[in-house]
């Protein structure tokens, strides 16, 4: 099986802050459908293993299983990874780029009132960093339950449980937009997410998101020496999915190439500024799904897209 990000260490666990709770606004009554649907189709057995497969799966299908998945597998996945990164620190990527070196999103003294979107925020562990850096962030995912793990966490900005491809906001709502591995790589309509990502900036502004370099597609997710041999055409747009007995998907991912990427951030009205392409440190030694010291130094691991909001007639 693929699992490109739920092996992945972007969970965190720690003690409870003494900040304000904040609000999680919840879904509209679309949204609401959506999920109720995704929780009745979680009711399979524990011990099923689902069928994977690569099959196409549109935008409704997409959604619907991944607010599921991750609705189900959010405690584990906070438990499992919650010591790689504590609860407020910005990384982008299994390679440990850290926000406070890479200043991707501008120098961190610049932050401050900052109105910051974060997309596809999990525990809100990138939003909750901005915080402390005296920005306004917002975190949104599609997931009640993660959010429920940044309300756990603690925290005084406002938590919202929305689908990317409708954003619940005013145009010009933000000076920024983020998104560590989130939204991009589950989505069927890329465009739409980044549209939408664009209309809620204010001219000019920026959105800095990573994803899985779109060469891992083409090389099987191990980290050891079987993970370095193309077994796969990179080429190949065919979705990830996994699906249950009646063929309905539980979990799915696109795929994209770095020339689609480039494409869709264009037609959405933003400049792409800079490609980062991390490279794997001499101190990072940790194992996480398809991600290693092995691998991360052949082949890279995570692309990080810098984009602006292009207002340029």
């Amino acid at each position: 099986m693929r699992h490109l990000f739920r092996d992945t260490p972007w969970g965190r666990v720690g003690g409870k802050s003494t900040t304000r709770e904040p609000i999680i606004q919840e879904p509209t009554s679309s949204e609401s459908a959506s999920k109720s649907a995704s929780e009745s189709e979680s009711d399979f057995a524990s011990d099923f293993e689902p069928e994977a497969t690569r099959r196409d799966a549109g935008a409704a299908e997409s959604s619907r299983a991944n607010r599921g998945w991750w609705d189900r597998n959010a405690d584990e996945y906070q438990v499992e990874h919650g010591t790689f990164l504590g609860d407020d620190r910005f990384v982008w990527g299994p390679e440990g780029l850290d926000e406070v070196e890479a200043e991707l999103l501008g120098p961190p003294e610049e932050l401050k009132d900052r109105r910051v979107l974060e997309i596809g925020a999990g525990a809100a562990q990138c939003s909750r960093w901005l915080a402390a850096q005296g920005a306004r962030p917002v975190a949104l995912d599609i997931s009640h339950r993660q959010l429920q793990h940044a309300l756990r966490i603690g925290g005084s900005f406002p938590l919202v449980c929305a689908d990317a491809g409708t954003l619940p906001f005013a145009d010009a709502a933000f000076d920024l937009a983020c998104s560590a591995y989130g939204a991009l790589p589950f989505v069927a309509d890329p465009v739409r997410v980044l549209t939408e990502v664009r209309r809620v900036l204010r001219p000019g502004g920026r959105f800095v998101f990573s994803v899985t370099h779109p060469i891992r597609w083409a090389f099987p997710d191990e980290p050891g020496p079987e993970g370095l041999s193309v077994s796969a055409s990179y080429f190949d747009r065919t979705p990830y999915v996994e699906q249950d007995e009646q063929g309905r998907a539980v979990y799915v991912e696109h795929h994209r190439t770095i020339g689609d990427r480039v494409r869709d951030i264009a037609a959405s009205g933003f400049r792409l500024v800079d490609l980062v392409e991390p490279e794997w440190p001499a101190w990072n030694t940790s194992e996480w799904g398809g991600w290693s010291p092995l691998r991360g130094n052949l082949i890279p691991g995570t692309a990080i897209f810098v984009c602006e909001r292009d207002d340029r007639g």
